[in-house]
């Protein structure tokens, strides 16, 4: 079954990413089809970045980095629930996805955005990302924005009343599922060979 990380992409004190993680998590396990774990990047407290290059071509040396990797590379695909930071994805994980290169590769990525505009502008920056290093953007996103955002932070709604926002996170789900098990088959069937660095 193919195994998928829900990464929380926010790791200051006061963020609000527990909320939208924690529903979303909620839905996802749900499925039958696919096994989901919760990575949170304060787990991970990577330093800029330092290494002599992209584990692509070096082995990284610190400590933090090289538990990164491995924790990556046990997963199938991913979910980045993700805030938008000055119309961009925050820095911690634009930092972590910097960090491990060929663990990425050839596996699907999803996101669950949430702020104003629901992360819009932040996630279109990441799908760009996630095909630099070698991942397949699914074309389906949750977006929590405006109204309901607002209405989550400030006024303590709760996401579950929100039921209109889950045929997105099921059409989501749907397209990460056949996405992952199609990439699973094919890294299975397919002899490993040296990543193709753009």
């Amino acid at each position: 079954m193919p195994k998928i990380a829900i990464i929380i992409s926010s790791t200051r004190e006061a963020r609000f990413a527990d909320k939208p993680t924690q529903w979303f998590a909620s839905i996802a396990k749900t499925r039958t089809d696919l096994e989901f774990e919760i990575v949170d990047l304060r787990d991970f407290p990577l330093p800029f970045f330092n290494e002599v290059a992209s584990n692509l071509y070096a082995p990284s040396q610190n400590e933090v980095a090289q538990r990164w990797q491995q924790k990556v590379a046990e997963f199938d695909g991913y979910v980045f629930v993700t805030a938008e930071y000055n119309h961009g994805p925050t820095g911690v994980l634009k930092n972590a996805l910097d960090y491990s290169y060929p663990e990425w590769n050839k596996k699907p990525a999803a996101f669950v955005g949430y702020g104003s505009v629901g992360a819009a502008r932040a996630i279109e920056q990441l799908r760009q990302i996630a095909v630099e290093l070698q991942m397949a953007p699914i074309r389906t996103a949750v977006h929590i924005q405006g109204a309901d955002f607002f209405a989550v932070w400030q006024q303590g709604k709760d996401l579950n009343e929100l039921t209109y926002l889950e045929p997105g996170v099921q059409g989501m789900l749907e397209e990460l599922a056949w996405w992952a098990k199609a990439l699973k088959t094919a890294r299975e069937s397919t002899p490993e060979t040296a990543p193709v660095s753009g």
